[in-house]
């Protein structure tokens, strides 16, 4: 007779009860960002949305997926959970926006060593708050309880989104021509990019407290790296409306060097003023405390543009109007000229 103990998943690590208190408790929370197209609550082993194809000639759907990147370890470190959520939405549904698409439905990853309800709910709270930003359904996602793959209460996101757009007003750069004036919409600082160097020049090389003001901030470093990324979903969609927007650059990983020429066409290039917007002043702290070259700067981080317009000089003042009424701070910061290839210019 074997009088072993009995050994359960819980003894190893994996604790199901727990995990059915997490989606009992965020089934509310799902419930606020739902749109008419979706057909049933989270539980099931698929969500299920309803296309509206009355809406458009030829639809053609959109997807993107992203993460947020180093950016939880300060999450980690100040043990504050609430907004990584909306950073996991806004990489994704900006990725979208850019090529015309409105964001419909999203769906999120959460893995953890052990899964804490309270703090998983907060995550939860900053993903379906970004969706409701963005317009779109949290349409499901999955919570993997991994023990041993995390260290105690770290865990990693992951998301993907899917938006429409009729295939008459994709968005794809093809229009663009010399002479085109190159908009920069505001960031709400580093988002969710370069936060392995920002993290080496702060913590490491310059040894600053997350709780301290350094000279030059207005609040906390570590309030200020946990400010989440800026969602711009709302603010394009009114713009596509009425206006002719020929490109849009989501500014993300390689900064404004590698990602504007992504919706440029061959023979473009753009000429960037680098002192016609305002940088926030932590990429200053950044430049000078890790001595960092300029091009390193602009490759590396977004340094203070979020997203990037190209349209009609005739449209430039009204739409910079349009975008202050949006709530939105907002420059021309250039111009289209042509060259041999697709390339960025700063001066």
């Amino acid at each position: 007779m074997n009088h072993k103990k009995p050994i359960t998943y819980k003894d190893a690590g994996v604790d199901i009860d727990a995990g059915n208190e997490f989606v009992n408790q965020i089934k509310p929370l799902v419930k606020q960002t739902s749109r008419p197209e979706v057909v049933a609550d989270i539980g099931g082993f698929g969500g299920l949305f309803s296309l509206n194809t009355t809406k458009y000639k030829r639809p053609v759907l959109v997807a993107a997926t992203d993460g947020v990147g180093t950016k939880l370890m300060l999450a980690f470190m100040m043990d504050q959970h609430e907004t990584v959520g909306i950073d996991l939405v806004a990489m994704c549904v900006n990725d979208i926006i850019v090529q015309g698409a409105e964001p419909l439905f999203f769906l999120d990853y959460l893995a953890t060593g052990k899964l804490t309800p309270a703090q998983s709910v907060e995550v939860i709270k900053g993903i379906t708050e970004g969706c409701k930003q963005a317009g779109c359904a949290l349409l499901g996602g999955e919570t993997a309880e991994m023990p041993g793959m995390y260290k105690v209460g770290e865990y990693d996101l992951a998301g993907f989104a899917v938006g429409v757009v009729d295939s008459s007003r994709i968005i794809d750069g093809s229009s663009i021509t010399k002479g085109d004036q190159v908009i920069g919409i505001a960031s709400s600082g580093l988002h969710s990019n370069g936060y392995s160097l920002a993290r080496k020049i702060l913590l490491e090389s310059m040894t600053l407290d997350l709780a301290s003001v350094p000279a030059g901030l207005d609040r906390p470093l570590g309030e200020i790296l946990l400010t989440p990324t800026r969602i711009y979903v709302k603010s394009i969609l009114n713009l596509l409306r009425d206006f002719n927007v020929k490109g849009i650059a989501h500014i993300t990983g390689g900064g404004l060097l590698e990602n504007i020429p992504r919706v440029l066409p061959n023979q473009c290039k753009a000429v960037i003023d680098g002192d016609s917007w305002n940088k926030p002043a932590i990429f200053e702290l950044l430049r000078e405390g890790g001595n960092v070259p300029t091009d390193e700067m602009y490759r590396t981080f977004n340094y203070g543009i979020g997203m990037v317009l190209i349209v009609p000089e005739k449209e430039t003042d009204e739409i910079l109007s349009r975008l202050a009424g949006l709530g939105e701070t907002a420059w021309n910061i250039g111009h289209i000229a042509t060259a041999d290839a697709p390339s960025v210019e700063i001066h």
